[in-house]
């Protein structure tokens, strides 16, 4: 597997009662989302976006923001001067899944194809 084929996926729903992904999964999953890092014994995944400036920080949170909405996968974002920080986790099981990482993928594509100074 690789990002683009993490890109190509769609999230499915996560109803939980499955278990989270272990910290050796995730591992291997991660260099599938350049610049994600594993957070809080492997249950969350973040990336930290540097910017110039506090409006481009905002456009990002709200693009990522209509992303997330249309995929039904939601992350915690933080924002400040030149800086946004995304988080995902699946919030059901309390942990990471594939669709965690469907999602990091999705928002490299999306800054890639961004213009953003």
């Amino acid at each position: 597997m690789n990002q683009l084929d993490l890109t190509n996926k769609q999230c499915t729903p996560c109803q939980g009662g499955v278990s989270p992904m272990t910290s050796e999964v995730a591992n291997k999953y991660l260099p599938l989302a350049p610049g994600w890092e594993l957070r809080d014994d492997a249950t969350k995944i973040k990336k930290t976006f540097k910017f110039k400036n506090f409006i481009d920080a905002l456009a990002l949170a709200q693009q990522v923001g209509n992303l997330c909405e249309k995929e039904g996968h939601h992350p915690d974002i933080t924002i400040g001067w030149g800086y946004c920080s995304v988080v995902f986790q699946t919030h059901k099981i309390n942990g990471l899944h594939e669709n965690d990482f469907i999602m990091a993928s999705k928002v490299n594509t999306l800054v890639d194809n961004q213009i953003i100074t």
